[in-house]
């Protein structure tokens, strides 16, 4: 299959950070870039070629936007299904329906892993306060209920210590299909991102760290302190899920690594990951220029590190300290163009660098 030439236009379903950072990318390697979204000032909007402004229903924008660009890919998961049904036979989608489905739905994603023989906590399907019920009696407390869809940094959860919280607990996710997931002790989060590309072919990022503050990541310390065997369990594992799922494109897989080294998958996400912004600055190939690639139909590049490196991200009025983080030699700022800098909201992140043979630290 032909890849796309310097020149062609690759659509971008999303606005946010990540569309950003993947426009950025397209256009150092001669890419064009068209975004759909919603908000004409969103952060991908401000610094790519063209933009569409409409809902991810609206055949009509969808049938436009498929004919003014050579290829789609995606920015995040929470697109409707039927999005990518009208676009695929129009124009290239990668990745595709399949990933999409799976992974924008905690129950379908969880059921696929474990059909892989793949672990993860015990879990439940929920759709209502008497299922919930039944659920804790099987898996027990402390449990954590999830909306099956639309849930990230900590939304659309609710932690369960006892059975006298189960009637809240569902009036609190809004009475919505759900999953309860049981707790699983666990050393640390470790994250995985590999890509895929159109010919089958696979490469992998180092396993990296990841801590979170008040469900939101924080920090991410690249790569992980783990034995070798675990890395390379891992990023097993991640090979195999992007392989199952016919992958085209790029897909974060956090997992839990126990105090035995024992890996369980948490979940997926089938786009650039937060976790994956130290490669900007730390490989060969970024993750951004990577899921580009992928999209275009182009070999994929070496995912290796040439420093380790520790992110971190930018928090609401973190992003104050832009001009002390600038005058710091050691340190790569990127910032998003958001205006308003809210509680919980990712405005940019900053990077540093350390040599090989120097363990990462905060």
């Amino acid at each position: 299959m032909t890849a796309l030439s310097p020149g062609q236009t690759i659509g971008i379903l999303g606005d946010g950070q990540l569309g950003r950072m993947m426009a950025i990318a397209a256009a150092e390697i001669g890419y064009k870039t068209h975004i759909f979204g919603q908000d004409p000032e969103s952060p991908a909007s401000q610094v790519a070629s063209e933009i569409t402004l409409a809902d991810y229903t609206d055949r009509e924008a969808l049938r436009k936007f498929a004919r003014a660009v050579d290829a789609v890919t995606l920015e995040f998961e929470n697109i409707p299904v039927e999005t990518l049904d009208f676009l695929e036979p129009l124009v290239p989608v990668r990745p595709g329906r399949k990933v999409l489905e799976i992974t924008q739905d905690r129950h379908l994603e969880k059921s696929f892993i474990n059909s892989l023989g793949v672990p993860t906590a015990p879990f439940a399907n929920v759709e209502s306060s008497g299922e919930l019920r039944d659920a804790i009696e099987r898996i027990g407390t402390p449990a954590i209920l999830k909306t099956r869809k639309f849930g990230y940094d900590g939304k659309g959860q609710v932690k369960i210590t006892s059975a006298t919280q189960i009637e809240q607990a569902w009036k609190d996710v809004g009475g919505q299909p759900c999953i309860l997931e049981g707790f699983v002790p666990f050393e640390l989060e470790i994250s995985v991102i590999v890509a895929r590309g159109i010919e089958g072919d696979i490469q992998a990022y180092t396993p990296v760290e990841n801590r979170h503050k008040n469900h939101i990541l924080d920090v991410t310390l690249a790569p992980a302190n783990i034995l070798t065997t675990v890395s390379n369990h891992a990023l097993g594992l991640a090979g195999k899920i992007a392989e199952n799922l016919d992958l085209v494109g790029l897909i974060a897989v956090e997992m839990f690594v126990a105090g035995d080294g024992d890996v369980l998958i948490n979940e997926l996400a089938p786009r650039p990951h937060n976790s994956g912004h130290w490669t900007i600055e730390a490989c060969t190939t970024s993750q951004f220029r990577q899921s580009i690639r992928a999209a275009a139909g182009l070999k994929l590049g070496s995912t290796v590190h040439h420093s380790n490196a520790v992110m971190r991200n930018l928090i609401g009025d973190d992003v104050d300290h832009w001009e002390e983080i600038l005058n710091h030699p050691e340190m790569s700022l990127h910032l998003y163009g958001k205006t308003e800098a809210r509680p919980g909201r990712k405005m940019g992140h900053v990077t540093r660098l350390f040599p090989l043979n120097t363990p990462p630290k905060i």
